[in-house]
């Protein structure tokens, strides 16, 4: 029953060099199983499937994820397969600091490491929160083992005094109004528990939504399955179909490299601005495609999207949310219904194309999923990519979330170091900031804070608030929720701690922005800069130690994903060094 194997032949089982082994080391490998109750049928060459499950009581997104992994593992076994569920880090963007994207790279390097160390034959990743999605697809694409991505599905939309709520999106239109004396300490106390009201992941358009809608359109997850609410009975059905096609998807040799192409990061971009999709997706899809070893650039972002209208009427773009949009027709039916914008060639995880998987989809709900002949912004409406001497590596803008009548805008700067610091005077009287100011944070960059948090939507100061005013220009290198709104730029590049130019903008400085011209731009002499330039203290010394040194030392700047420079072009499933 046991042999011996040479794992890197074609059509041998990976497991096969753990399992399919005589002597000691195959004893020790079987054995061991053996206390787990599994019988010897176990090791007669059935695929060995690994579920990567990402959850934790301390990311609520994801801590419904046991349960799930209990559907796959069923639809696993009736296909033949061998179910072997592991942990991995998980990341909650709610609960950790500094900033979850701190540790995205690390939770990919867990899963990576996870699944080139162990006998699996392919793997069912489990994810929910914003990072984790983005995370899982980096290792799994690294190590190529055939891959199925089943998220965890969002919460049933919030519901407040009889109104429909957001997450996030509403938490911040909440918390102004409050500091503007317009809501109660007891209304917005009352709000808390009204926003998750069940398990899953944010209810709005936010980035664990635009990531579980992305890995569809990328044709890593089974049709239909992002929108799926999380306590719905479908996303259980749809994960059982998980572990039954992953099986298959061993035999048939499917990996994510035979799968993903050029062709599917652009449907995939074009996707985005479909659903109005969040900025964090751009940092994201552009590490993922560096682990495929797929070229795209972050102007791909604005150029691929520029005939791309918004579809989805979901906040904090529009008016509904997750729920909604699933019982309209979820991903498919905006697959179906972008048509011919779409490559509807490219592979998927079905073994068929992403046209035939949409062939049949229905919009059933038109207010939610515009049709393309009544868009809820023409093309070019979503998310632009900004250059000028202010990010000459590029920054961003969600153009669906901003306001039109900021999107050309010139103003006074008023610049912070850091968040902390705007903080403490936001609330002040006598801020100096009016309508027109341009407000600033630095520092927030991938290495300077370090882990890019999301602090972009700056609060409104309170004497703007008061005033009636609900956004203004604000600009940094970090990033923001993809459940917020507001003229936001974002993500710009390189990054002040790194010497960027942001480092050199002064209070009192003019900025201007222009979006239609693409631009983002300090009117400052470029002598005055080359001063400045002479006069900036250098970047300090690496000190310290631990992951977040080597986080500062090796993540890449945002335009191209904030991946680490080690971490890419390493792809391959070889099997580890024997070691009895």
């Amino acid at each position: 029953m046991h042999r011996d194997s040479e794992p890197d032949r074609p059509g041998t089982r990976r497991s096969a060099a753990w399992f399919g082994l005589d002597g000691k080391l195959g004893f020790v490998h079987r054995s061991k199983l053996y206390n787990q109750g599994y019988s010897a049928s176990m090791f007669d060459g059935r695929p060995i499937i690994g579920i990567c499950n990402s959850w934790s009581d301390l990311a609520p997104c994801n801590a419904h994820l046991r349960q799930v992994a209990e559907s796959v593992k069923r639809g696993i076994l009736m296909a033949g397969g061998v179910p072997l569920e592991f942990p991995t880090m998980s990341l909650g963007e709610t609960l950790m600091r500094p900033s979850a994207m701190l540790f995205r790279n690390l939770m990919a390097m867990d899963v990576e490491e996870s699944l080139r160390a162990n006998p699996l034959d392919g793997v069912v990743l489990l994810g929910g929160c914003d990072k984790t999605v983005p995370a899982q697809l980096m290792g799994a694409l690294s190590v190529d083992l055939p891959t199925v991505m089943v998220t965890g599905g969002p919460m049933l939309n919030g519901k407040f005094r009889g109104q429909d709520a957001g997450s996030g999106t509403h938490v911040w239109k909440f918390s102004e109004e409050y500091r503007a004396g317009r809501m109660s300490r007891a209304d917005f106390g009352a709000a808390e528990a009204c926003l998750s009201r069940s398990s899953g992941h944010c209810t709005t358009m936010g980035t664990a939504s635009t990531m579980a809608c992305l890995t569809e359109a990328l044709g890593l997850s089974l049709p239909g399955s992002a929108a799926i609410p999380a306590v719905d009975a479908r996303r259980h059905n749809i994960a059982e179909h998980a572990g039954g096609r992953i099986v298959a998807m061993v035999e048939e040799e499917l990996t994510p490299s035979s799968i993903l192409d050029r062709r599917s990061f652009e449907n995939a971009i074009r996707v985005n601005a479909a659903i109005g999709g969040s900025t964090n997706a751009v940092v994201h899809l552009l590490a993922i495609a560096g682990r495929a070893e797929v070229d795209v650039a972050l102007a791909d972002f604005d150029t691929l999207a520029a005939d791309i209208p918004l579809l989805v009427d979901l906040l904090p773009s529009g008016r509904f949310q997750m729920e909604d949009f699933a019982y309209a027709g979820g991903l498919p039916a905006v697959i179906r219904e972008l048509g011919d914008l779409l490559d509807t060639g490219a592979a998927t995880v079905t073994g068929r194309t992403l046209g035939e998987n949409t062939a049949d989809a229905d919009n059933w709900q038109p207010d939610v999923i515009r049709p393309r002949a009544n868009p809820l912004r023409e093309p070019g409406g979503h998310t632009a990519v900004l250059r000028g001497n202010l990010a000459p590596d590029g920054a961003v803008i969600k153009v669906s979330a901003a306001s039109e009548e900021l999107l050309r805008h010139t103003g006074t700067a008023l610049v912070f170091d850091t968040v902390e610091e705007y903080h403490e005077v936001a609330d002040s009287p006598d801020l100096p900031v009016d309508a027109d100011t341009v407000l600033v944070v630095r520092n927030a960059g991938p290495t300077g804070y370090p882990g890019m948090p999301e602090i972009g939507n700056l609060a409104i100061p309170k004497r703007l608030l008061d005033a009636g005013i609900r956004d203004m220009v604000r600009i940094t290198d970090g990033r923001m929720s993809g459940t917020s709104y507001g003229t936001v730029v974002l993500h710009v590049a390189p990054e002040s701690a790194v010497g960027g130019p942001l480092a050199l903008l002064r209070s009192g400085d003019t900025v201007t922005l222009d979006v239609p011209a693409r631009r983002i731009d300090m009117d400052v002499p470029d002598a005055e800069l080359r001063s400045r330039a002479t006069a900036l203290a250098p970047p300090g010394a690496e000190s310290g130690g631990g992951y977040a040194w080597l986080y500062r030392r090796h993540a890449r700047q945002a335009d191209t994903g904030v991946d680490f420079d080690f971490l890419i072009g390493r792809r391959g499933h070889q099997v580890p060094r024997r070691h009895l």
